[in-house]
Formats: C-alpha cells, sequence, structure tokens
C-alpha cells in the first residue's frame, strides 16, 4: 500500500526558493527497487509547489534511516546542494540507539571503508585500512543505561553505511540494523538535524527532525523528551 502524498507534505520541515528538507519516514526507500513498492520519489510531484518541475535529491538516506533529507527544487537548486555535500560542507547529526556503552564517552572513528559481496551474504560495507576509502565519524555519548545507549553522531565523510558500520566496529552496534548487528526490529538510526551554507551572505539552513515513533521508548526511558534542546557534539581531543 502506497503512502497518501498529503503524508509527505505534512513531514516539510523546510522549504525556500533552492530546496526542500523532509523528515523521511523509517521504512521506506528513496528510490524504486526492481520489485516495485512504496518510495519516496513516488511523491516528488506532490513536492512541486508551484513549480514546473519535480524535485530531486540531494542525497540520500537508507531505507530504514529516517530524519533530514534534503531536495533541490530545480537544477540550480541541485546543483548548489551537490557543491555543499561533495565539499564536505553539510553537517549532519545522527541519533542512534546502540547495544553496549562505548569504551569512551566521545571520540572519532577513522575506518575507511570498502564494499565487498559474497553470495551467502551479499553485498556489504567491511573497514579496510589498505583499499578502503576514508570514513571519519565524531560520537558522543548522550545517556546509556549500560545495556543500551544512546549516541549522537557526525560524519564527516559520506561513505555508503558508514554510521552503521562505525558503530559496529565500536563494539555497540545500532539496534535493529540487519546487516551490522543482530536485527529483529525496525533500525534505531536517525538523522536529528542537517545545518547547509548554501548562501554566502546568509545563516546556514538548520533543520531538525523529531525522532520517529519506534525511537521514542528507548529514548524516553534514557532522558530524552519532547521537547528536547538539540545536544551538540562535542569534537574530539585531535
Amino acid at each position: 500500500m502506497n503512502t497518501a502524498p498529503q503524508t509527505i507534505l505534512d513531514r516539510v520541515i523546510f522549504r525556500d526558493g533552492l530546496v526542500l528538507i523532509i523528515d523521511k519516514p523509517a521504512g521506506m526507500p528513496v528510490h524504486g527497487g526492481p520489485g516495485g513498492g512504496d518510495h519516496l520519489e513516488l511523491y516528488f510531484e506532490a513536492l512541486r509547489f508551484g513549480l514546473r518541475q519535480s524535485p530531486a535529491l540531494g542525497h540520500r538516506l537508507d531505507r530504514d534511516t529516517s530524519g533530514c533529507l534534503a531536495l533541490g527544487r530545480h537544477p540550480k537548486g541541485l546543483r548548489r546542494l551537490g557543491r555543499v555535500f561533495s565539499d564536505g560542507l553539510a553537517e549532519k547529526t545522527y541519533w542512534a540507539l546502540v547495544a553496549g556503552r562505548p569504551a569512551r564517552d566521545v571520540g572519532q572513528i577513522d575506518a575507511p571503508l570498502v564494499k565487498i559481496s559474497s553470495v551467502k551474504r551479499g553485498w556489504r560495507m567491511v573497514v579496510d585500512q589498505a583499499a578502503g576509502k576514508a570514513a571519519r565519524t565524531d560520537y558522543q555519548l548522550l545517556a546509556s543505561d549500560g545495556a543500551v545507549s544512546w549516541l549522537a553522531f557526525r560524519p564527516h565523510t559520506g561513505r555508503t553505511h558508514q554510521i552503521r558500520v562505525h558503530a559496529a566496529t565500536l563494539g555497540c552496534p545500532i539496534i535493529g540494523d540487519p546487516v551490522y548487528g543482530s536485527g529483529g526490529e525496525m533500525m534505531q538510526l536517525h538523522a536529528r538535524q542537517l545545518a547547509l551554507p548554501l548562501y554566502a551572505n546568509k545563516p546556514k539552513i538548520i533543520a531538525c527532525a523529531p525522532p520517529p515513533p519506534h525511537m521514542t521508548g528507548r529514548l524516553s526511558a534514557l532522558g530524552w523528551s519532547l521537547p528536547a534542546e538539540e545536544p551538540l557534539v562535542a569534537v574530539p581531543d585531535r
């Protein structure tokens, strides 16, 4: 069953002449797959807001990751977004609920990633210091009960599955991750905040998406409440 277009319209967080930022639902892929089914691009027509053309993706989120996703409203907006992301200027903050607790409360994971494939397991990303592409992620512990921890991640690079692999590298896989964790439920990863310096003489665009329902129970148990002030990710000592 497809999602009602109004549901996607209600998830628009920010809109100006160049870009849209939406709160992507968990469980919805951004692209259609070979088997068909619901996906975000089906609703781009509803997101025109009077323009002749539909918006297009400025970057991507995994199917089971919810939260802030930027779209270019037309070719100029898409080019501007492309430069911001390719130059590493987009500031992305993710919230994750992970199994266990990291050894350090604040740190940086520097673990290059490469894609591998196998007949039995399909493709996945793995850490490979020799062949991998550079991948760095800052993290900060926001709360923990020992068994479950609430972490904020801020990636400095944009590799496929970067946060998911880096969380597992910490020894704290994301709860529900079917590839790098134990699976069994919806993955507990949310693109909480996106900051985009799109204009030379204006402040950064900052969008913040509320955590999805499948995360709020554990977050509340760890001290989160709505509304909650956005925790800042500390920069680790270098």
